[in-house]
């Protein structure tokens, strides 16, 4: 098999604000892996530099990557799990490699990806849409223009979190999920929940620092709110650990390593009755859909990367009344918007 990538250039419809960093741009890296017979598996790295990865480490990793000598895509448990030893700490291009993988399977099977997981695509959840951090006044109307969408999902973690909801709630009815991306302290966590719970909020997520699990568990057993790990929350291990810490995970494939990982984190997490939430970073709708295709399996799904971006080059999931709709074509089921781009660099 042949592996190649090339640079993924995203730009966000509005500024994307959370309380650790703020962006109006994304480098993502498009990952193909091509077979004998000309079919081509698609993946999309995401890095995240929380997690210490860029658009540059993730190019510079995949470009001294040794291929398996086993080149057989339907043997995933192998070549995933090499391809995780040879990018440790780089789990947003080991994400990439795995929905490529998956893709191209699919795509020689002549099925979606759904589909070979025994999935019901009608059983896929309602997503959210992100409000990212702004003024009062720029939050209102930017839930103004997400009027469509029957859930909100509210970044928090700044001097006027009482004001933004309330500035919400002049214009919004729908329920509310709040992300504070650990910014809270467990005090301020304590004092909110009650208010939260008062405005109609349907989940609170990762309030705290990631590694402040007694505090987590503090929170959940106030049972106000359900309490969702993000940061906490990385790998399948991270998922036993939480037992009793919080009511649930959120997943991202890169956070985790792609749809290997996010599966067994899910079935952890349903051994623990834990609830379970598929998130993203900022991405095209490729890895969107990569997740979506896990979307049958959860609760809870943030997955609108996409949303915010005004220069998606592929089609794949879309959205209706805030529902995921599937695409029915084989592997990821992905379409191009636009030519490709003729630069690219051999793995």
């Amino acid at each position: 098999m042949d592996v190649s990538f090339s640079p993924l250039p995203l730009h966000l419809r509005h500024p994307f604000t959370i309380t650790r960093e703020s962006s109006r741009d994304r480098q993502n890296v498009l990952v193909k892996i091509a077979d004998a017979d000309g079919r081509v598996g698609l993946g999309e790295a995401a890095p995240s530099r929380y997690y210490h990865q860029t658009a540059e480490s993730v190019t510079e990793q995949l470009g001294a990557l040794h291929w398996p000598a086993q080149t057989d895509p339907f043997l995933l448990e192998d070549l995933l799990g090499d391809l995780a030893q040879q990018l440790p700490g780089h789990s947003s291009a080991v994400a990439a490699l795995d929905m490529a993988l998956h893709d191209l399977v699919g795509q020689r099977l002549d099925a979606p990806l759904y589909r070979l997981l025994g999935l019901d695509p009608q059983k896929a959840p309602v997503t959210s849409y992100t409000i990212g951090i702004d003024s009062p006044d720029q939050m209102r109307r930017k839930a103004e223009e997400a009027a469509g969408y029957p859930l909100l999902k509210v970044k928090l973690g700044t001097d006027d979190d009482r004001r933004i909801i309330a500035s919400l709630r002049q214009v919004v009815s729908v329920p509310i999920r709040v992300d504070a991306n650990a910014a809270w302290t467990l005090q301020q966590a304590l004092e909110n929940l009650p208010w939260l719970a008062g405005e109609g909020v349907e989940l609170l997520e990762q309030p705290l620092a990631k590694d402040d699990l007694d505090g987590l568990a503090r929170l959940t057993e106030a049972g106000l709110l359900p309490i969702i790990a993000d940061e906490s929350a990385v790998t399948p291990l991270d998922v036993v650990k939480l037992r009793g810490a919080v009511d649930g995970i959120n997943i991202k494939l890169g956070k985790c390593g792609g749809i290997r990982n996010a599966l067994k984190m899910i079935h952890i997490a349903r051994a623990q009755g834990m609830k379970v939430m598929l998130g993203c970073f900022i991405e095209s709708s490729l890895g969107i859909t990569a997740a979506a295709h896990l979307s049958p399996l959860v609760d809870f799904a943030d997955l609108d990367g996409h949303l915010l971006i005004d220069n998606d080059p592929f089609g794949g999931v879309t959205v209706e009344a805030g529902r995921l709709i599937l695409p029915d074509r084989p592997g990821l089921g992905m379409q191009r918007r636009e030519s490709e781009d003729p630069d690219r660099q051999p793995a």
